[in-house]
């Protein structure tokens, strides 16, 4: 009689760090080339959602564009700057 060691793998995965996707008022880009901008450069997000955040941004400084996995949101931030727009990311807490 031989007894069998199973190896159980621990199935608790271990959440990937999200990070927000900012951008900043800037003085220079039209509303609509920024609500346009957003609009291509983030898929997911609605014409509504795109002037939410132009408006956030335009009137207090700074709009949270999306939260996600680190990845998306350098390409996302990266995407914007080369638009002209300015974006930076931080970790969500």
């Amino acid at each position: 009689m031989s007894v069998e060691t199973i190896e159980k793998r621990s199935t608790s995965r271990k959440i990937a760090p999200r990070y927000r996707v900012l951008l900043h008022n800037d003085p220079f880009n039209t509303m609509e080339y920024v609500v346009q901008v957003l609009l291509t450069t983030v898929p997911s997000l609605t014409q509504p959602q795109a002037v939410s955040i132009m408006m956030e941004a335009h009137t207090s400084g700074v709009a949270l564009v999306i939260t996600c996995a680190l990845e998306h949101a350098e390409f996302y931030s990266e995407t914007l700057k080369e638009r002209g727009l300015t974006s930076t990311i931080e970790p969500e807490d």
